[in-house]
C-alpha cells in the first residue's frame, strides 16, 4: 500500500504546500472500502456536511445516529440529501452516543465519529466498562499534522484524553501512536519522547519516565518503533538543533512522533503548530475496538475527510493483522 509519502532528505528550509500530506493521505484510501460509521449526532451544518463529505469521497459509509427531525432539517438547510443512509433516530445526544457506542461493540460498524455533542458524552459512554469498547490497552488521542514546514508525517500525543499520564499510560500512548503509523505506511516510526531538557534528572519526573520508556522498547515492552528520550522540542524536529547539543541519535532533529509529558504540554504544541505555523490537523482516538474521530465545531471539511482517511488506513491494517496466521 502507497505509503503516507516521506519527504526525508530535503533541504531544513523546505516548506511544502498546506494540506499537501493530508491530500496524498486521502488519495492513499482509494484502492480501499470505505468503513461503516455511526456518525454520532450529527445534528449541526459542520458535523453532518463533514460526514457527508467523507461519504461522496468514498471514506466512510455513514449510519447518521441522533434525533431524526433534528437531522433531516440539517440535511435541507445544507440542501444535500440523505437517500441511501442509514438513519437509527435517537431522542438525544446521551442516547445517540450510547447507540452509537453500543452499535460499535457489536460490530455494526468499524468506527466512530464524533457530531455535535461534548466529546465528554462520546468519551463518556466509549470509556464505560460495560460498554465493550475497552480493549487491554488504554485509549489515547493521536493528532496527525500536516506542517509546512516540517518535512515528516508528524503525530501529536496525548492532547485529549489522558490529563497527567503514569508510566503505565504512557507505554500505551507511545504503542497506540506507534501502530497508527504503521497503518500510515511508517515501518519503524521515530518516537521523540519530550521533556523541557534533554538530559536525564530526578526533579523533573517526565525526563525519567522517557528514560524508563526507552528501556521498556528495547525489552520489548513497546514494539514497532525507535524510541529517543528525554528530548526538549528543538532537538527532537530540529537537526541542527541537536547537533548543536551534541545529542547523536537517530530520532533527534527528524521525529515522526512527538509524545508530551502531559495533556497541557501536547495540547500547546499542537494548537500552537496550526495556528502559528499553518498547520492542517487531523485526529483519532485509538486503543479501543474502533477508531473514534474527534473532531471539533471549528474544523473545516479537510480536517474532517483527513480524519476520516486515518481510520479508513488504520481499519484496514488492524483487519489485515487480524487475518494472518
Amino acid at each position: 500500500m502507497k505509503a503516507y509519502r516521506n519527504l526525508e532528505g530535503v533541504a531544513p528550509g523546505h516548506h511544502h504546500t498546506v494540506g499537501e500530506r493530508h491530500r496524498q493521505l486521502i488519495e492513499s484510501t482509494r484502492t480501499q472500502a470505505a468503513i461503516r460509521t455511526a456518525v454520532v449526532h450529527p445534528c449541526d451544518p459542520a458535523s453532518l456536511g463533514g460526514a457527508l463529505a467523507a461519504w461522496q469521497e468514498g471514506l466512510i459509509d455513514p449510519v447518521l445516529v441522533g434525533p431524526r427531525e433534528r437531522i433531516e432539517t440539517t440535511a435541507r438547510a445544507l440542501d444535500s440529501s440523505l437517500d441511501g443512509i442509514e438513519l437509527i433516530d435517537t431522542p438525544h445526544s446521551h442516547a445517540s452516543a450510547d447507540t452509537a457506542v453500543a452499535l460499535a461493540a457489536s460490530g455494526s460498524v468499524t468506527a466512530l465519529m464524533k457530531g455535535a455533542l461534548h466529546t465528554d458524552e462520546l468519551m463518556g459512554a466509549a470509556l464505560s466498562r460495560d460498554a465493550g469498547l475497552r480493549t487491554e490497552r488504554q485509549m489515547s488521542h493521536v493528532y496527525a499534522l500536516d506542517v509546512p514546514s516540517y518535512p515528516l508525517p508528524l503525530l501529536i500525543t496525548d492532547a485529549a484524553l489522558h490529563i497527567a499520564p503514569d508510566l503505565v499510560a504512557k507505554r500505551d500512548i507511545v504503542q497506540n501512536a506507534i501502530d497508527l503509523a504503521h497503518a500510515l505506511g511508517l515501518e519503524r516510526p521515530r518516537v521523540a519522547l519530550l521533556s523541557a531538557v534533554e538530559t536525564v534528572r530526578a526533579n523533573i519526573p517526565s525526563t525519567l519516565d522517557a528514560a524508563a520508556l526507552c528501556k521498556m522498547s528495547e525489552r520489548g515492552q513497546i514494539h514497532g518503533g525507535l524510541l529517543d528520550g528525554p528530548l526538549a522540542i528543538d532537538n527532537a524536529v530540529s537537526r541542527e538543533a541537536a547537533r548543536q547539543k551534541g545529542i547523536v541519535s537517530e530520532v533527534a532533529g527528524q521525529a515522526d512522533i512527538l509524545v508530551a509529558p502531559d495533556l497541557e504540554a501536547a495540547n500547546m504544541i499542537a494548537k500552537l503548530l496550526i495556528y502559528l505555523a499553518g498547520a492542517q490537523a487531523a485526529g483519532l482516538v485509538v486503543g479501543a475496538k474502533v477508531p473514534i474521530m474527534l473532531t471539533s465545531r471549528a474544523d473545516d471539511i479537510d480536517t474532517r475527510l483527513a480524519s476520516a482517511a486515518l481510520a479508513l488506513r488504520l481499519v484496514h491494517f488492524q483487519s489485515r493483522n487480524e487475518r494472518r496466521p
